[in-house]
């Protein structure tokens, strides 16, 4: 008998070879942390480690400027004293001048410092001391003027930069007048400007009480004089913001709401009219009131007596001198004459041959006319047939703004013969 033999061959499926695939790279990947882990035994000093490092800056400030170790000059003001570093401290111009020239504090171990500003405390010289150990330094806005004073004393122009840029980006109506105030005492221009434009904007849109106490009459006068101060209605609002602010001036303990302010001012006002009275003067040139005229001397008074109902104010108020108001009467009255009795042909309107003589014209004579926004009204028909272009044109315009028809009113107040 012959012998049969066979040969059984076996094809593994897809799934048995990628789990195969799988187990060879797992066993690759354990062979290679193992090898990792024993090159890192075998070789720990090359191998790189991490570790979080202590600020060095907060190091500095800490260990130098708040221990005072190692210290070699000591600093005295204001009844305190610091133990700090001559070679940090030179970064200020001033002590870098009393330590490198030939003055005597150089060889000084203790220096005793006058400080002339009243803006400077013993925090803002910790603050301004500090700022010379670290790299950064936190001001309040509360704070600011005392550390600008301190760091202008002792020429730190790196924090007078900061200081600046602080009250710039802070300016609001509790902090105006302070830093305007401040800006001009340290001669600081860009914050000045700003504190202006901050002001030019917000003194007429939002009235303030606290502020209106705070504006001195050099700064107000400064407002009322720029052509920017922000002004939504009419000219009779200015005066009626003086007003309140005058009162607030002279009576700075009062303490009420906007709402109330005027009417206590008018009442206020009223009392002093009564004893005015008996030397037919008004207010502004009473001995009180004489200091505010240089304020309400820029009132543009041409443009309240326009409104008949703003005229009775003033002169119910008797604020303002009678010789002012009477000069503005004078001049409103001689325009409306000259506009109605000068033979004034309002609008001509003319046509010429070609030897220029006039062969066409008319006139729309003297006209009164009430515009609202964007309204069109007629001021002359013509014929067509009758015209021969080029046509000139000749206007005579008075414009007067914001101003109130009154003639039935004003014959109401004319007594009778």
């Amino acid at each position: 008998m012959g012998i049969f033999s066979s040969k059984l061959l076996f094809q593994p499926s897809t799934q048995q070879c990628c789990e195969h695939k799988k187990r060879k790279r797992k066993s690759k990947c354990l062979h290679d942390s193992e090898t990792e882990e024993e090159e890192e035994l075998e070789d720990p000093l090359n191998t790189p480690r991490r570790k979080k490092l202590k600020c060095t800056s907060k190091y500095i400030y800490q260990t130098l400027f708040l221990n005072g170790e190692n210290s070699d000059i000591k600093i005295c003001a204001l009844g305190q004293e610091w133990n700090l570093h001559k070679i940090y401290l030179c970064q200020s111009r001033y002590f870098s001048s009393m330590f490198c020239g030939s003055w005597r504090e150089s060889s000084m171990n203790v220096i005793e410092l006058e400080i002339p500003d009243d803006n400077i405390d013993t925090e803002a010289l910790q603050v301004t001391f500090g700022s010379l150990y670290r790299d950064d330094v936190l001001i309040k806005p509360s704070r600011v003027i005392s550390v600008l004073a301190a760091a202008c004393m002792l020429q730190l122009d790196g924090l007078i930069k900061q200081c600046v840029e602080i009250m710039k980006e802070t300016i609001n109506v509790q902090t105006v007048c302070g830093y305007s105030s401040a800006a001009d005492v340290y001669g600081l221009d860009s914050v000045k400007n700003k504190c202006l434009e901050w002001l030019l904007n917000n003194l007429m849109t939002h009235q303030n009480v606290d502020l209106f106490k705070e504006l001195s009459i050099s700064m107000m006068k400064q407002l009322i004089c720029s052509p920017d101060l922000l002004v939504t209605q009419v000219e009779m609002d200015v005066y009626t913001v003086l007003k309140k602010w005058m009162f607030l001036q002279l009576v700075p303990s009062w303490n009420g709401s906007l709402k109330e302010l005027l009417p206590a001012a008018d009442a206020w006002f009223s009392q002093r009219k009564n004893d005015l009275e008996e030397n037919s003067i008004t207010f502004l040139e009473c001995e009180q009131g004489c200091q505010f005229v240089q304020v309400f001397r820029h009132l543009k008074l041409q443009y309240i007596i326009s409104d008949l109902n703003s005229v009775r104010i003033v002169e119910r108020d008797a604020l303002i001198p009678s010789e002012w108001l009477s000069s503005v009467y004078k001049q409103q009255w001689f325009a409306m004459l000259r506009t109605e009795q000068d033979n004034d042909t309002g609008l001509r309107l003319s046509s010429f041959d070609s030897n220029g003589r006039i062969i066409f014209t008319k006139a729309s004579g003297y006209q009164i006319m009430n515009f609202d926004k964007d309204q069109e009204q007629v001021v002359m028909n013509l014929d067509s047939r009758l015209l021969i272009f080029p046509l000139y044109i000749c206007c005579n315009f008075l414009y007067t703004s914001s101003e109130r028809r009154v003639d039935s009113e004003s014959q109401q107040d004319i007594p009778d013969n």
